[in-house]
């Protein structure tokens, strides 16, 4: 459900800035233009996916090794216990469990919960490639790229009044390094069972519900004090857009590549926009195109 949430903020916010052109980035350096929409729509569309793995996480743990007893033979267990226990789960919890196909694999291996964890690791990545992105974009406002505005959360800091830290970013940030730190625990007990026993269980289901649950709360942090509240710095955006070099790029099926590749390296060197060296020299009829 927090996913959901996260997933509709960030869809909103790609509708909102859809029109506002910004300056594309590869290796950290000036590439392409695009517009904040289609960046913001990159996100949306990694936490929908991170939905769809968490399902399947979800999916993964719908076995019960209930009525295996001992080594999974079943030895001792009433008949009928098992269907009639995880029958009562299902009903309390609302999500339906069944019985384990097999009971020596279900008791022996936690294959399904390491399956779920390396969901909830790849759903951490995700945030924390986004909340980097969110950071990088806000940063400075001045000294650094400046594109995006946070919400405000804690204005100033102890020796520096005004300045908006990215703390929500900063917490999603540590929560995604606790779930990946968790994955690796839960990596270690899965590959621990031994023989018809995985004594790792207590472990594995601790750190299973920790990483639940703090990506739950970070999604809903995420979402509620800083995804919806997010502004566009438009004029700044759009500035750094005509003072990159990409116009040349997008000059070049029209004048040629070489043609490109000078306009960029004498607007570099006069310390002038790729448009008005493109104008000095007779392009106007390709800049005309572009537009």
């Amino acid at each position: 459900p927090a996913l959901g949430m996260l997933h509709e903020a960030l869809a909103e916010r790609a509708e909102t800035f859809r029109g506002v052109t910004k300056l594309g980035r590869t290796h950290l350096q000036d590439a392409t233009p695009l517009s904040f929409g289609d960046e913001f729509g990159g996100y949306a569309a990694q936490i929908a996916l991170s939905r769809e793995r968490a399902q399947r996480a979800a999916d993964a743990l719908r076995e019960l090794a209930l009525g295996g007893t001992a080594v999974g033979t079943g030895l001792n267990a009433p008949e009928g216990f098992a269907a009639r226990v995880i029958a009562t789960i299902s009903q309390r919890c609302g999500q339906p469990y069944v019985e384990a196909a097999n009971h020596f694999q279900a008791q022996g291996a936690c294959d399904a919960a390491v399956e779920a964890s390396g969901a909830l690791k790849t759903v951490a990545c995700s945030l924390l490639k986004i909340t980097n992105d969110l950071r990088l974009l806000a940063s400075g406002p001045r000294g650094g790229l400046g594109e995006l505005q946070l919400p405000p959360l804690q204005p100033g800091s102890s020796i520096m009044p005004g300045k908006v830290n990215p703390v929500v970013c900063e917490s999603v940030a540590m929560v995604a390094a606790q779930v990946i730190g968790n994955d690796a625990a839960i990596t270690v007990g899965g590959l621990g069972g031994q023989l018809e026993l995985n004594t790792y269980l207590p472990l594995i289901a601790d750190k299973l519900l920790e990483s639940i649950e703090l990506l739950a709360a970070a999604c809903r942090l995420l979402d509620e004090r800083c995804v919806r509240g997010l502004e566009v710095n438009a004029e700044h955006a759009r500035a750094q857009v005509e003072r990159s070099f990409a116009l040349a790029t997008a000059l070049a099926p029209e004048i040629g590549y070489d043609a490109a590749a000078e306009l960029a390296k004498q607007a570099a060197e006069s310390g002038r926009t790729v448009r008005e060296v493109a104008e000095e020299r007779g392009y106007g009829a390709a800049l005309a195109k572009l537009a």
